[in-house]
């Protein structure tokens, strides 16, 4: 069983990851992965989310050759593809965000990646009748690689340029904020 963890760590702790060593994931770890998405909630407890699971090498080399920002897919150990039975943006991107975070407990890395949905489920035999939402590929990270890239550390927004009390305010000097 997994240690507990403190979820304001995990949420605040966890990024995301797309260098991966090749380590199969346990079959109890990905259990508890999925059951993180089977567990969330959703608009009227539809439970809209199926999950299509892709360890088959050839197959996520298939992936990962469906576009330019899905490449490191070939790497990971699995990718889970959220599968909607009824599109609800909201539901597929918490079920989605909960099994990264079940999986950064597991000390497992994740990412999602940004595929053409059509391609994807012509890849996967996804019916028409239901859709594509997210894909996310899980693995062991490679600790080489853990570190993120120059180009993207940066440090994020303080609070005081992204909250509005009681309403919207004038954007602090900076950035600001734009339509």
């Amino acid at each position: 069983m997994a240690a507990a963890v403190d979820a304001y760590r995990a949420v605040v702790d966890k990024r995301d990851q797309r260098a991966f060593v090749e380590r199969a994931l346990p079959d109890e770890a990905l259990r508890r992965i999925l059951q993180a998405g089977r567990m969330t909630g959703s608009s009227k407890n539809r439970e809209p989310n199926r999950f299509v699971v892709v360890r088959d090498r050839a197959r996520l080399d298939a992936l990962a050759a469906l576009g330019a920002w899905g490449r490191w897919l070939a790497r990971a150990a699995v990718v889970v593809v959220i599968v909607q039975i009824e599109r609800h943006e909201f539901d597929a991107g918490r079920c989605a965000q909960n099994m990264m975070v079940a999986a950064w407990a597991e000390g497992i890395g994740s990412c999602p990646a940004h595929l053409p949905e059509a391609a994807v489920a012509r890849l996967l035999g996804v019916p028409e009748t239901v859709a594509v939402n997210r894909v996310i590929g899980f693995g062991y990270v490679d600790p080489a690689r853990a570190a993120p890239p120059a180009g993207v550390a940066r440090r994020r927004l303080p609070l005081s340029e992204l909250v509005h009390e009681e309403g919207w305010r004038a954007a602090a000097a900076g950035r600001g904020d734009r339509p």
